[in-house]
């Protein structure tokens, strides 16, 4: 008896404290909310608009979901001034901005970052993208392929390490020369590659615009920015993949030091604006005759012997990993997904462009009108975003297909075969 008591009192304290803990996060989430709301009512004045609205704080792993609105199907319950529920299977998990029973969301994904700063930041660049329609931004992602290539990279770390140093400028002049060395950078790079400068643009204006706003929210000081920005492009030039993240980086630092002259310089940024044309003007930027050798000249300021090294040996290695990858996925036996409506999640930080083949997503997760694919070990997304390639199937057990770090799990509509010719399994339609 004394056994049985023991143990009945052990489950309730295991259900006292799971209760606790479920009041804790609810409590520090209402908190964050607040923090939140008042970040962006005193900051009205950036775009002219309260940003604040409704926002879906996830958990990547349970699903469970904690929002400030409720949702008119009425799947998040309210509890403790805040609504909660478990996210429908069908909905890709991101930080991003998403439309969902009958609302627009920022959905953010826990757990939020310790660090205030760091959290209004974050919380602020989603809620821009909610509203960015409204102020007439639109959401672009293009492809950014040159910045998986050495001299890509190269002159965009040598840009951003350029703008460090201007960040850290004791006068204005010397933080002007640096300014203009990053400039001469981009240029260069822009020229190198044609049609970046288009790209880049228009990854700039969604992100970068995002991430400046995001903050200005969180309203940092001086030192805090500076210490801010450093401690990010220092963690951003460590990743793996520059392609999709690098506006993060560039567009906050040129719109932080601009700012300090001219304040609402965002203001006269629309959607149709070259931001690179912009900075240069704003900072007296005259392009140098002969911007080549400029760059290679200053490039020793930078560190550039290191970073071109660095990039040598990368470049080197590269060529072994794109040879893996054609062989996983185009002369190997391999699996043939088609995309219809597609809507997906994928860590943007480890994206490779695959040559002319498309882009090596390593991690991603994929819905559509077939059901839902979920990749862990590589898969190939064409070029035109209408395929999406993984490995042949090792298993099938009724709709649920395995593969080598991969599962699809199918509508009843449809089914998968084999080309026995080939080898290669493709997705049909019953």
């Amino acid at each position: 008896m004394k056994k049985i008591l023991c143990t009945f009192s052990f489950f309730l304290t295991l259900a006292f404290v799971h209760a606790q803990n479920a009041l804790s996060i609810k409590d520090t989430l209402n908190g964050y909310f607040t923090e939140i709301q008042n970040a962006t009512k005193n900051n009205q004045a950036l775009w002219g608009i309260d940003l604040y609205g409704p926002m879906l704080l996830v958990n990547p792993t349970t699903r469970e979901v904690y929002a400030n609105y409720p949702d008119t199907a009425g799947i998040l319950k309210a509890e403790q001034n805040l609504y909660y529920g478990i996210l429908p299977a069908k909905i890709n998990i991101s930080n991003t901005s998403v439309h969902w029973n009958g609302r627009d969301w920022a959905m953010i994904m826990l757990p939020l970052p310790k660090d205030k700063n760091s959290r209004l930041i974050l919380l602020a660049h989603e809620l821009f993208h909610r509203s960015q329609k409204q102020l007439g931004f639109i959401s672009y992602n293009p492809d950014n392929n040159h910045l998986d290539q050495k001299n890509g990279r190269v002159y965009l770390r040598l840009e951003l390490e350029a703008l460090k140093k201007a960040l850290t400028s004791p006068t204005l002049a010397e933080m002007y020369t640096h300014i203009k060395d990053a400039l001469s950078f981009r240029h260069y790079r822009h020229q190198l590659y044609s049609g970046s400068d288009s790209t880049e643009n228009r990854m700039e204006l969604n992100e970068g615009i995002t991430e400046y706003t995001g903050f200005m929210v969180a309203g940092l000081s001086s030192s805090e920015a500076t210490t801010h920005f450093i401690k990010n492009i220092t963690a951003f030039l460590s990743d793996k993949s520059y392609v999709r993240s690098f506006a993060y980086e560039t567009i906050p630092l040129y719109g932080y030091l601009l700012n300090r002259q001219k304040k609402d310089w965002h203001k006269f940024v629309n959607v149709t604006t070259n931001l690179t044309d912009y900075f240069s003007a704003a900072f007296n930027f005259n392009m140098p005759a002969d911007l080549a050798t400029v760059c290679k000249r200053v490039a020793a300021v930078y560190d550039g012997e290191k970073i071109f090294a660095e990039e040598n040996k990368r470049e080197e290695d590269l060529k072994k990993l794109i040879a893996t990858y054609k062989l996983k996925f185009i002369e190997q036996p391999h699996f043939d997904i088609f995309l219809e409506k597609m809507n997906m999640s994928f860590d943007y930080k480890i994206i490779m462009p695959l040559e002319d083949k498309g882009t090596v997503y390593p991690k991603i997760r994929v819905t559509d009108k077939w059901g839902i694919l979920e990749v862990s070990n590589g898969s190939l997304m064409s070029p035109a975003w209408n395929n999406i390639t993984v490995s042949a199937p090792v298993k099938i057990e009724g709709s649920k297909i395995y593969g080598d770090g991969w599962t699809l799990e199918l509508n009843e509509k449809y089914a998968i075969e084999k080309n026995d010719a080939t080898g290669n399994y493709s997705l049909k339609q019953k």
